[in-house]
């Protein structure tokens, strides 16, 4: 894919997840990396809403900038990122309403922040980690990513919003919907006792479309609270 084709992209799928009310004002941030190693950002203080594809930030392989806006000041959150998952090409950083408030929650477990409600939760997000807060571009936040060994291609950030890696911007794109959709659910449902997936029917999806398993030491999720 070419790389204007690739600052279009962005701005699309920026404007998308803005006009759905998914990153308000100027919160969030995409990245995009290109074959030579460099990658595509969006600028410092831009709306998801508004992006202009000649303004997209251009940084090289070691992060410096080429052409564009001063970048967001999240690069050590994409850099961390991208150095531990290697399959990953797009990184989506969202401030969405749903996901931020399940982030704040005492009874989550920061290994699996969301139980297996839905087939396409395990399917387009898999596992969830919740990282502890770190204000926004502190480069602190590299050793949480990073001491997560590139075992979750989304994560929590605490009262700060998701953030997803995928193999494509469309990948994430999708997958950080769906972990904003599902997190509804589970605000939605919290209390009352929802059925949730069996590990026989989890161990069946694993399989049948090759996901990465989830942790297997036992959740502390309870819809209803923290255990006294």
């Amino acid at each position: 894919m070419s790389e204007a084709r690739s600052r279009e992209d962005i701005c699309r799928f920026g404007r998308s997840l803005f006009e759905r009310g998914l990153t308000p004002g100027s919160s969030g941030n995409i990245s995009l990396r290109l074959e030579d190693g460099g990658w595509l950002v969006t600028p410092t203080n831009a709306s998801l809403g508004f992006l202009d594809p000649v303004r997209i930030t251009r940084l090289d392989a070691e992060g410096r900038l080429v052409s564009g806006d001063p970048p967001t000041k999240e690069i050590p959150l994409h850099s961390a990122l991208y150095e531990s998952r290697q399959s990953a090409r797009a990184i989506v950083h969202l401030h969405s309403t749903h996901s931020v408030a399940v982030s704040m929650l005492p009874e989550i477990d920061p290994r699996a922040v969301l139980p297996a409600m839905t087939a396409y939760y395990l399917m387009r997000v898999g596992p969830t980690a919740l990282v502890p807060y770190h204000r926004p571009g502190d480069p602190e936040i590299t050793k949480a990513i990073k001491g997560l060994a590139g075992k979750y291609a989304a994560v929590l950030l605490a009262n700060h919003g998701p953030v997803v890696a995928g193999e494509s911007l469309e990948s994430a794109v999708f997958a950080v919907e769906e972990l904003e959709e599902t997190a509804k659910l589970y605000l939605l449902l919290r209390g009352l006792n929802p059925r949730y997936l069996t590990p026989a029917q989890v161990a069946d999806l694993t399989k049948v479309f090759g996901l990465s398993a989830p942790p297997s030491e036992p959740h502390a999720h309870d819809p209803a609270g923290p255990a006294d």
